[in-house]
């Protein structure tokens, strides 16, 4: 069996995708130091998980050493957070994926396929946000994932290993963390109405987010490890090209609001997806209305 190691291979994102490459019959590790929780529902029994932690080199290489694939998932998210916390961000964020790119160079692995994020964007004058575009990220957080890309281009150019960097926008879904200071809009939001709160909106809500599902965030990374046009550290878009304020949001969700003063992000966010139809051929295929839809029921059971 091919063996594929995933970093973070127990949060929201990892973990869909370790179900997806078990269900592929391959051999995963999984790289997590569950920082953020454990949870039953994010782990899979038929994958080997090694709890260690990125910032440790020498833990995790050998780990990596003799994979065909590594995804690096493992980071400290959240906009929020960084700003409050920017050391500890920086160690996980930054340094931890220097660790992971170069147990990857020297065990040999093909292709990294890392997570980045629209947070390397910050605000734009223009919308959609298209991949060539000049970044000027807001936060310790994408300025962290914006470091992450530029390492990933030296890995590739300096030391052959193939590298690609997808940079998803606001996901949600199944297994989504609904609970604790930093999570999303919209996962707040639907937190809130479960428990007959209304929803807080920060600013006017006039904000606007592309929000992605999990599936198709899965569906991007497998495109990523298998394409024959990627591994030359391309940066790719994986959203919807919808864009969304907050405001329009609560009103899909449904329930009375409330307002707060305004918190440090981009105003506006929205994803060019023709990079990711013309290298990988990936388009979303999940509606927001569908994707919330599907959430609520899966809150429900």
């Amino acid at each position: 069996m091919e063996k594929i190691v995933i970093t973070g291979g127990a949060g929201f994102v990892g973990s869909h995708i370790v179900d997806t490459l078990i269900e592929q019959n391959f051999d995963v590790h999984i790289i997590d130091n569950y920082i953020q929780a454990k949870r039953d529902d994010r782990i899979n029994k038929n994958a080997i998980y090694h709890e260690v932690d990125i910032c440790n080199y020498d833990d995790i290489a050998p780990i990596i050493s003799g994979a065909s694939f590594v995804f690096h998932l493992a980071a400290r998210p959240s906009v929020q957070y960084s700003v409050e916390n920017p050391l500890e961000t920086f160690n996980i964020n930054a340094h931890g994926t220097c660790n992971v790119l170069e147990a990857s160079r020297q065990g040999g692995v093909k292709r990294v396929i890392f997570s980045s994020t629209g947070a390397v964007y910050g605000d734009q004058k223009v919308m959609p946000f298209t991949e060539e575009m000049d970044l000027y990220p807001k936060s310790p957080y994408g300025l962290h994932k914006k470091m992450g890309e530029d390492m990933c281009r030296l890995w590739t150019k300096i030391y052959g290993v193939e590298t690609v960097s997808l940079r998803y926008l606001n996901i949600y879904g199944p297994r989504f963390n609904l609970r604790g200071a930093y999570t999303t809009a919209l996962g707040k939001f639907i937190l809130q109405r479960q428990d007959g709160l209304p929803m807080t909106i920060f600013g006017d809500g006039s904000h606007t987010r592309d929000y992605t599902h999990v599936s198709d965030v899965v569906r991007a990374n497998i495109l990523a490890m298998e394409s024959d046009n990627v591994g030359n550290a391309e940066t790719i878009n994986v959203g919807t090209g919808r864009s969304i304020s907050v405001k329009e949001l609560s009103e899909i969700i449904k329930g009375p609001i409330t307002y707060e003063p305004e918190r440090l992000e981009p105003e506006h966010v929205c994803a060019d997806m023709t990079k990711a139809k013309e290298l990988l051929d990936f388009e979303s295929e999940i509606s927001l209305e569908d994707g919330i839809s599907e959430l609520k029921e899966f809150l429900k059971n």
